[in-house]
């Protein structure tokens, strides 16, 4: 399965975008998908994650801002970024795990080996 987002760019801090992670195939139901970002010097960051069951998990820095959503129908997936922050500046990838690593304290392991990956999209927010 290949993914691919879309819906990053430049906004100002305060601001807000949605980005998307669309599948070119089908996600299986059994899958947990996420996104990570990495800033440049950064090491890649677990952001968001959500699991078969739609249970989510946030990083600490984005909790009550962001928000995770699937839609199996459409085999697409969402983050919501709202308040957005100058620290949220980074390339955001959109991963796609199938099981054992489908779990919300399995997702952040396997790195880019594991899964389907996106070619990450540049969020940029200036303060």
């Amino acid at each position: 399965v290949q993914l691919v987002e879309s819906g990053g760019g430049l906004v100002q801090a305060g601001g807000s975008l949605r980005l998307s992670c669309a599948a070119s195939g089908t996600i299986e139901s059994d899958n947990a998908m996420g996104w990570f970002r990495q800033a440049p010097g950064e090491e890649r960051e677990l952001v968001a994650i959500i699991d078969s069951r739609d249970r989510t998990y946030y990083v600490d820095s984005v909790k009550g801002r962001f928000t995770i959503s699937r839609d199996n129908a459409k085999n697409v997936f969402y983050l919501q970024m709202n308040s957005l922050k100058s620290e949220d500046t980074a390339m955001y990838y959109c991963v796609a795990k199938p099981p054992p690593y489908a779990q919300i304290a399995t997702f952040r392991f396997g790195g880019t080996k594991v899964g389907s990956w996106g070619q990450g999209i540049q969020v940029t927010v200036s303060s």
